[in-house]
């Protein structure tokens, strides 16, 4: 017995080691999830209290305490919204004359209402005109919905056709296909409408799961939402065709969706906020899809994002999707 299992082991370990691109991801893996948010996150410890600015003009000294992180804003109304949301626990506008704006049902933000109040106790300072908004916070869940939700569809787009494709080449499905009048064109926009069909009755089906579980947050449209959703899907379906148009084995297929999906699920705001994160990784977040999906659906949840509001993230989402399967088409072998 001893023998034999002996032999299975002996033939089996080969397998591994000469299976270069598996053994390397298996290694490099790690690596570059553990480097990359070293990277991404610093040292720094978590803030006592988050200030948003807005405009430019003198800097009071409470923005500069080690206690305080100060966060730019440009539009002022996005600014109100996430005050409301608890996200700040102040919002200061330095124009001429200053404001600023507390929550009033946010205690944080009484305390960071008296620091920068101190900073104006200088002879000759300029009181800043105080206003209020009201707003209860939004509870993690309801934040993390529309990111688990584009999560759940990068996975099934970029797995339920890149890695289908590559099985279907390694069995000779496609070869055999070849031999028919379809075209790479044609097969592969078959198959991102399969993928769209599949993939969003799922994520309808589970968002109407979580809705009826839980409280859920939804300021906008349901149909702007879907579209967001079905644009996204069709951008990560086309993004998992690329992916499949040369390779051989699933093995390989399965390392590079890997490498793909990791960097959007930890870059794209899925699981946290991306403020504040390294201005480096911030930029490279920009152009990942799931980045401009996960934005679009939060934007409509939580904020009440119109499609006017949403229409950038979707034309990048748009654009990227006839990019990527006119390369795909060109790229395509059937074996």
């Amino acid at each position: 017995m001893l023998r034999r299992f002996f032999a299975v082991l002996r033939a089996r370990l080969p397998e591994f080691y000469r299976d270069k691109a598996s053994l390397l991801w298996n290694i490099l893996m790690p690596l570059v999830l553990i480097g990359g948010f070293a990277f991404i996150f610093t040292d720094e410890p978590e803030p006592l209290f988050k200030v948003a600015v807005h405009g430019t003009g003198q800097t009071p000294v409470v923005l500069t305490l080690p206690g305080v992180r100060t966060i730019a804003v440009t539009d002022l109304d996005a600014g109100l919204e996430k005050l409301r949301r608890h996200q700040y626990d102040l919002l200061l506008d330095l124009a001429a004359p200053p404001r600023y704006w507390v929550n009033a049902q946010a205690t944080r933000g009484a305390l960071a209402e008296q620091l920068l109040l101190g900073s104006y106790r200088a002879p000759g300072a300029v009181t800043p005109l105080r206003d209020t908004v009201r707003g209860r916070a939004i509870a993690y869940a309801e934040w993390l919905l529309p990111g688990v939700l584009a999560m759940n569809l990068m996975f099934s787009c970029l797995w339920g056709v890149g890695w289908v494709v590559v099985r279907y080449r390694k069995n000779g499905v496609l070869r055999r296909l070849q031999a028919t009048p379809l075209t790479a064109f044609e097969f592969l926009a078959a198959q991102v409408a399969a993928r769209l069909l599949v993939v969003m009755s799922v994520t309808t089906l589970v968002y109407l799961t979580v809705s009826a579980m839980l409280e859920v947050t939804m300021r906008g449209s349901h149909l702007v939402l879907f579209l967001t959703f079905l644009v996204g899907a069709a951008c990560l379906t086309s993004l998992g065709l690329l992916v499949a148009t040369r390779l051989r084995t699933e093995e390989l297929a399965d390392g590079l969706l890997n490498l793909l999906s990791w960097p959007q699920l930890i870059l794209s705001g899925v699981w946290f906020s991306l403020e504040g994160i390294n201005p480096i990784a911030r930029r490279i977040a920009d152009f990942l899809p799931l980045t401009h999906l996960v934005d679009a659906a939060r934007r409509i949840m939580l904020d009440g994002a119109g499609l006017t509001e949403v229409l950038p993230q979707l034309g990048i989402l748009a654009g990227l999707t006839a990019v990527l399967l006119a390369l795909s088409a060109w790229l395509f072998r059937w074996n």
